[in-house]
């Protein structure tokens, strides 16, 4: 399988510039998901990968190739459509045959593949079904299993799961995990859902603005991130943010806020110095631990506001002085509206960011 390289790549709509020189390489067989907000640019790098925007500026690489002056018909890709893309005429197993019938391939080559695809997806039943009488979920496997067909090196994913309902984004994620590992090729996902991304990359890469903020493996990114867009973008609950000023006292930084004073370890203070400095303290919610008896230092002191019930545990949004606090708390944990409740800030759940350029310190 090719490795994929984008060098320098950069994108315009008349003089409104939209990619920002994207370098970016991803591996034999990896698993990459371009993630970030509505209109950063993730679908139309995908589909300059695909062959279906043009190039302004920069080159594509497969294997070391440049492809970028080549029609999608010859990048040997295949590409699976957030709409499905199906033949409504045509049942599905004709619609998953579609390419191969394009090419000519022998009759019985085709129906062994069709067979092959459709059991590897759960389709095996639906074969002589319409799309029409399909759900969606049943839908999107017949435009995976059309992709599949083509025994492509590259498979590109444009948000396939978006028009699903949650429950059936969620058995949808879990069949891709497993596809994934059974199908050992270059896949290239893009969503605006960083679950999916979280669940089923090997790499991903956080898209904002026309630029790469950050690329890594979902762990790092999670617990490393480069600054406070990628903190906030990726975790849910969203990391919680909380202006702050950094002190010295008695050879120990602190992080002193509207209503705290957070001692700040020596593993994250010791690039800082002992200078006063204007941050933003970020803490995810699975960072504060519900702790009556935490030490002033390392603890907030949270006003519950609004509690939602979610099952096994409660989210409940406090205030902190004058900003919200998102946690995550047992169910069987009696609060009440108004309540002030202690929470332990874990040491290594403690992120700094800079206040004017957000970049983690």
């Amino acid at each position: 399988m090719p490795e994929i390289r984008l060098e320098n790549l950069i994108k315009r709509y008349g003089a409104v510039q939209v990619l920002h020189g994207i370098d970016l390489s991803m591996a034999e067989n990896e698993f990459t998901a371009l993630v970030g907000p509505s209109g950063c640019g993730k679908s139309t790098t995908l589909r300059m990968i695909a062959g279906l925007e043009t190039v302004s500026e920069g080159e594509i690489f497969f294997n070391d190739q440049p492809v970028s002056h080549l029609e999608p018909k010859d990048r040997n890709l295949a590409m699976v459509f957030q709409d499905y893309a199906l033949y409504p005429h045509m049942d599905v197993a004709r619609n998953i045959s579609f390419a191969l019938r394009l090419q000519k391939r022998p009759k019985a080559e085709i129906e062994a593949k069709v067979r092959e695809v459709a059991d590897l997806v759960g389709l095996t039943e639906f074969l002589h079904r319409k799309p029409g009488a399909l759900s969606g979920g049943q839908r999107q496997r017949v435009a995976m299993a059309r992709a599949l067909a083509k025994d492509s090196d590259i498979f590109l994913f444009d948000e396939p799961l978006s028009n699903l309902d949650a429950k059936l984004r969620g058995q949808m994620r879990a069949e891709l995990a497993v596809m994934r590992q059974r199908v050992k090729k270059n896949m290239i996902y893009v969503t605006h859902d960083q679950i999916e991304a979280m669940t089923l990359a090997d790499r991903i890469v956080v898209m904002h603005g026309g630029y790469i903020q950050q690329q890594g493996t979902p762990e790092t990114l999670f617990k490393k991130p480069k600054n406070k867009f990628v903190a906030g973008f990726l975790g849910s609950p969203p990391m919680n943010f909380l202006e702050a000023d950094l002190q010295a006292e008695g050879g120990t930084l602190f992080a002193i806020g509207d209503t705290f004073k957070i001692a700040i370890p020596t593993s994250k203070s010791n690039g800082l110095g002992q200078t006063s400095g204007h941050v933003t303290l970020g803490v995810r919610p699975s960072d504060l631990i519900y702790d009556p008896k935490a030490q002033d230092a390392a603890a907030l002191d949270l006003q519950v506001k609004i509690s939602e019930y979610i099952g096994a545990q409660s989210v409940l949004l406090c205030a902190c002085g004058r900003a919200d606090v998102t946690v995550e708390l047992k169910s069987e944990t009696p609060i009440a509206l108004g309540e002030t409740l202690r929470f332990a800030v874990r040491p290594e759940g403690i992120h700094l960011f800079d206040r004017k350029t957000e970049l983690a310190l």
